[in-house]
Formats: structure tokens, sequence, C-alpha cells
């Protein structure tokens, strides 16, 4: 039977490789500003990945398909602004 520290370093190698793999995963010391970047990031990618809603959203606002996803690509840099100043 493994002893807790061979557990616990197993738990932590697993979930190194699933931050090293997909980077929008949290951790507990996300702050607020970066876990709302990842969910703005998260949504305007799965609308320009998805044909149909990204049509839907060119034709609500009176877009271009093109403009709508340059637009998106865009936002996709900054999406909620520059990072608040952090304080030490």
């Amino acid at each position: 039977m493994a002893d807790k520290s061979d557990l616990h370093y197993t738990a932590n190698s697993q979930l190194e490789h699933l931050h090293a793999r997909y980077t929008g995963t949290i951790h507990p010391d996300i702050t607020r500003h970066e876990w709302l970047v990842h969910q703005h990031r998260d949504t305007a990618t799965s609308i320009v990945g998805h044909p149909m809603l990204h049509s839907y959203i060119a034709l609500a606002e009176g877009e271009s398909k093109a403009r709508v996803k340059m637009e998106l690509c865009e936002k996709m840099l900054q999406p909620c602004g520059p990072p608040p100043e952090q304080e030490d």
C-alpha cells in the first residue's frame, strides 16, 4: 500500500500535467480578474468555433461574419481590459 506522500506526489504530478496540457484550467490562487479573462476567452473561442452561433451573433449585430470573427479574435487579447495593479 502506498503511503500518503506517494499519493500526494501522484496527485500533484497529475495536476501539473493537467495545467500544462490545458492552460485555461484554474488553480486555488487564481484572482478574480484571471478567472474572468478565462471565462471571456472561452466564450469567444466557443462562438468563433461554432459556425451556427457565429452566424447568429453576426445576424443579431447586423455585421458580417468576418467582422464579428475579427472582433472576437481581437477581444481575446485582453477581454477584460488590462490587469489591475497588484499590491505586494
